[in-house]
């Protein structure tokens, strides 16, 4: 559990780190030798993993990190070093390792841009998946989980991007029974290439359908029963290390 210095209406905000159990599935996965600093030292691997999580839930900025972390520009600079050395994909995809694919589940979300990302530099051949919609600078976050909400796949794209969009990418990874959706993938091309997958689509049809089929409702009820919820995974540093490091910038660190 950390403890975190803010506080609301007096009382201290927690934020809480990983299990020991929790930790011990992914710390092989983590750079570093046994015996070295970065992987078993007080200054190690777990520390700095509890730091970016606690960074993340609390959405302060990197330099109000608390000092037991250590210096904030260090952190900062390991979590940067690791998103560039595929570290974080590299866990996300073990722990995706065994999906229960009785169905799955596929939605979006937006997540709001950094203040300073619109004035960062552009690097050539670099999709930074920052795009401009209703709400301000936006990145859209795509995703597929399995029946338990476990998160599989997911793709990045500028903020007004269209969901269906991504539905053939993310889908590709997978293959569940049948998938769960919103009126927003009902695409007649999509629905096609599912059912050549043998992939029951439980996908509502839209209002104005000309052809209407069938949608088995009490299978989609799951979806609001166990939702992929994404904006936890949105928050959660070692799922989302791809659309933090195309918004934050050490230099604009306020």
């Amino acid at each position: 559990m950390i403890h975190g210095e803010p506080s609301f209406g007096g009382s201290q905000m927690i934020r809480r780190g990983l299990c020991d159990d929790q930790f011990a599935r992914v710390e092989n996965l983590l750079p570093g030798r046994p015996g070295y600093v970065g992987r078993d030292s007080e200054l190690g691997n777990r520390l700095f993993v509890d730091a970016v999580i606690w960074k993340f839930r609390t959405g302060v900025p990197w330099r109000d990190m608390p000092t037991r972390f250590g210096a904030w520009k260090n952190i900062h600079t390991r979590f940067s070093r690791w998103a560039i050395k595929g570290v974080w994909q590299s866990l996300f995809k073990t722990l995706a390792d065994d999906p229960d694919n009785e169905y799955a589940m596929i939605d979006a979300t937006i997540v709001r841009a950094h203040q300073h990302s619109a004035g960062a530099r552009k690097k050539k051949g670099v999709n930074q998946a920052i795009g401009r919609s209703r709400g301000g600078l936006t990145t859209k976050i795509h995703m597929i989980v399995d029946a338990l909400g476990n998160p599989l796949a997911f793709t990045l794209t500028a903020g007004q991007v269209h969901d269906i969009t991504q539905a053939e990418t993310l889908t590709s990874q997978v293959q569940p029974e049948a998938l769960l959706a919103d009126k927003g993938y009902d695409a007649d091309a999509y629905i096609a290439s599912l059912r050549a997958r043998a992939i029951q689509p439980v996908i509502p049809p839209k209002a104005n359908r000309k052809n209407k089929r069938d949608c088995d409702v009490a299978l989609y009820r799951e979806r609001n029963l166990r939702p992929p919820d994404l904006n936890e995974f949105a928050m959660t540093p070692i799922r989302r290390s791809s659309a933090v490091l195309c918004r934050e910038r050490p230099s604009r660190c306020s």
